[in-house]
This record gives C-alpha cells, structure tokens and sequence, in this order.
C-alpha cells in the first residue's frame, strides 16, 4: 500500500482506530505513519497507485471507525428534516441533530431502530447525532456528512482504482459558478479530476436510488461537472451507497426530472459516474465494491 502524506488533518467525528485490529468487515488495518489503513484488494490489472499527497483531508483511511461507541435508540419522529425526537434504552427522550436534508424516504418511520454519536463539544445545543438506522436488518447509514471522508479516505487508500494515479488530493475546492468541489485530483502527467460525491440510501423496488427528493444543486453540479471536461479536465460523478443490500444504482427519474435530465447531459459531454456501496457496523463505515449504474433507458454502463 502507498504511503499517504498529509498536510493537514482536522479531526472530525470518525477518527482511524489507534491499534492494529479488525472492525468487523474484513479488512485489515496495517499501520502507516501513526494512523490506520486498510489494505485494500485491488485488481491485477490495475496499476499500483502513486503515493497521494493530501490537503485537507483528515486521516481515516479506508475503513473508518466511529470516534465513541454509538448509543442505540428508537425513533419517536423525524421533523424540520434536522430534528430527530429519539427514546434511549434507558427510557430517556432527546431530540438529535439529523445531518441529512432528503426525504429519508423509509428511513424515518416511527419505531425503528437507530444509532446515535455523543457530541463532543459540550457546547453543542444538540448533544446527539444520528449516524444509523436499521432497516429488514441491515444498517443503514443517514449521515450526508461522511461519503466524502469515505470517499476521499478510499481514493488515498488504492480502495477505487478508476481514480487511481493522481499525486495530490485537494477537498473543498473553489471552482463553477460560486461552488466547491468534493475532491481534486491532480497530477503533472494527466488532466485534473473533478470527483463530485453524493450520498445515496434510498431505495425502494431493488437498486440504490438518488435523488430522493428534487435537488435543483445536484442538478448544477452536473452542469459544471460538464463545464470542466469542456475546459479539457475530467470530471467524475460518484454515488456512494451507505447501505450493504442493492446490487445495482439507478437515478431517480419519477422523483426529479429534472435531475434525470441533467444526468443525461453530463454523461453525453463526458462526465463519468461511478457507484460503490458500503459495509457498515456500529464501529466502522467501509467503501465496498462497485455497483454496475443503470442508465434511464436501463442500459448499464460501467
């Protein structure tokens, strides 16, 4: 596995276990200058990544471990899409801050099992956060907050080898119309790559789904994304799964339009897309494999 540099490394609320272990999900974890990495299994015809230069990104690598063991709870009702009324096993009712802004379409039924993280700074209003929900006996991860953590963490680990061979990784990177991207890769011998990410748990009659609700932005980053292989760069749009039970992605049509539309335009201009899923557990989120993304016309594409 490459080593990993890193600039700068703000902490935030998954952290890299501190001792050689397993979490669970199958992957080891090996050292690397103080921090954990899974070694990823990566296809021989792949080549070895390039050692990663990192800016701002925190040092989680590819399987990440929650920083406090989460409290389960029930799900009294979801509101204000940020609020979340949760009843703790001890009988205690608090409400938790719900970092995710969709519908939560079949995630938000009154009664289900979820997992809450403790907050940190005991100046926090809200001294909860809901990370999971547990659906037909699967975790599910809600948190809009982490796929670019995860996302970031698998790139710099080898983890998704279509995004392998860039010397530096930038995050929150001014570009477009008054926008940030998710990721830049950047490398003298290749184009830069544009990585946009987006958080993906609905899903109703068998694949994953996104949107799942209108998203007039998400539709925007398609347009730049386009706007960026115009400029001669690449641009990538990658959907990840925080769910282990799909097999396959679609977008949303019937759920946003015009998000279908915009989808459509990006991959005629040459924006690629791609899909991973995740394993999940209450200690650690794991980047997972790839989802094969069905067209609107039901094509598959790579």
């Amino acid at each position: 596995m490459p080593e990993v540099h890193i600039r700068r490394a703000p902490r935030q609320n998954l952290i890299a276990d501190d001792k050689r272990a397993r979490c669970g999900l199958g992957d080891d974890i090996v050292w690397h200058g103080g921090f954990s990495f899974s070694r990823p299994s990566i296809p021989e015809r792949y080549p070895s990544p390039k050692p990663v230069e990192r800016h701002g990104a925190a040092p989680y690598g590819r399987v990440m471990r929650f920083s406090d063991p989460l409290v389960r709870a029930t799900l009294i009702k979801r509101y204000k899409r940020f609020l979340a009324d949760m009843r703790l096993d001890d009988g205690s009712e608090i409400t938790a801050h719900c970092a995710n802004p969709g519908s939560m379409t079949g995630l938000a039924e009154p009664g289900l099992e979820a997992w809450l993280s403790p907050a940190r700074n005991p100046q926090r209003k809200l001294r909860w956060s809901w990370e999971l929900a547990r659906i037909n006996g699967r975790l599910v991860g809600i948190n809009t907050a982490l796929p670019n953590t995860i996302v970031a963490e698998a790139i710099a680990a080898g983890a998704i080898p279509e995004l392998a061979g860039y010397g530096t990784l930038r995050r929150e990177v001014r570009y477009g119309k008054n926008s940030r991207i998710d990721i830049l890769l950047e490398d003298a011998a290749r184009p830069a790559c544009y990585v946009e990410v987006k958080n993906v748990h609905l899903k109703r009659d068998g694949p994953a789904e996104f949107p799942d609700a209108v998203t007039k932005r998400g539709a925007k980053h398609l347009e730049e994304l386009g706007d960026m292989i115009e400029a001669g760069h690449r641009a990538v749009m990658i959907y990840l799964v925080q769910r282990e039970d799909c097999d396959s992605f679609a977008v949303a049509g019937d759920i946003d339009p015009a998000y279908e539309a915009a989808f459509a335009r990006a991959i005629t201009r040459g924006v690629e897309s791609l899909c991973y899923d995740c394993r999940l557990n209450t200690e650690a989120i794991v980047a997972n494999r790839p989802l094969p993304l069905k067209l609107p016309n039901r094509n598959e594409t790579g």
